[in-house]
């Protein structure tokens, strides 16, 4: 009897141990000794949603598996319009990168749009320096790099420019002021990483959701935190700044 008793407990521990597996969820009901375990499924529709709702094919599925293969540095990524665990796990990659919300893998609008954007952007059309320093803003795609002796050197991300009304000049231009906070005085915020380039714009970590497309600034190039940090510990006084093209709708 006493042999019966272990060998129920140890069936019993045996399916715990399949279930925390992940091979399915059991109940588990208790057994007399010298009888057999019975185990009743457990219903495991919520858990199969709660999967497929954040790795589901999206709408734009297979344009965004096209543009992160040809950018490169997502993982690997299967061109074929459906779903798979290696382009779920891609495209969440690239939504964390450029703060994506929520960064779940769903191919939605909001991410195709960020991964046309840097698909499409040229880094020739920036004409930098040939020596030193040159950060470059393309206003048509919204996306900025950095560029070092004539040679990529800071690879592009996105940006926020001017809004209707508040337009971001293009041109070329120097680095005249730099502070690690500066606190604007029209709009009573404070703009981290701040780098002035011509009258009061200037390079700054973004204070709202970036990819509101109903949103622009007022003239600023506005860039997600750890790019600002970044552009901040690269930038100088003096250091030159090209802006070209014009944001859409303005």
């Amino acid at each position: 009897m006493a042999v019966k008793r272990v060998s129920a407990r140890l069936t019993t521990a045996a399916l715990a141990a399949m279930v925390g597996g992940g091979l399915g969820a059991f109940a588990v009901t208790p057994a007399s000794a010298g009888a057999a375990v019975r185990t009743t499924p457990v219903a495991t529709s919520v858990v199969t949603r709660a999967a497929a709702s954040s790795c589901a094919t999206g709408r734009y599925q297979k344009q965004v598996e096209t543009y992160l293969k040809q950018l490169g540095g997502y993982g690997t990524v299967t061109v074929d319009g459906r779903q798979s665990a290696a382009d779920c796990a891609a495209i969440v990659r690239f939504q964390k990168r450029f703060g994506i919300q929520p960064a779940q893998g769903l191919a939605g609008p909001t991410t195709v749009d960020v991964a046309k954007r840097l698909a499409s952007t040229k880094i020739a059309a920036c004409k930098p320096n040939r020596k030193g320093i040159t950060f470059c803003v393309d206003l048509t795609n919204q996306t900025t790099w950095v560029m070092k002796n004539g040679k990529l050197f800071v690879k592009p991300t996105i940006t926020r420019t001017g809004m209707k009304g508040y337009h971001t000049p293009a041109g070329t231009f120097k680095i005249n002021k730099r502070t690690p906070k500066e606190w604007s005085d029209p709009y009573h915020v404070w703009l981290p990483y701040w780098q002035r380039f011509i009258g009061g714009r200037g390079f700054h970590q973004t204070t709202t959701y970036l990819h509101d497309k109903w949103r622009g600034s007022h003239g600023c190039v506005n860039l997600l935190p750890q790019d600002a940090k970044q552009y901040y510990g690269i930038g100088t006084i003096g250091m030159t700044v090209k802006v070209f093209g014009r944001r859409p709708g303005t």
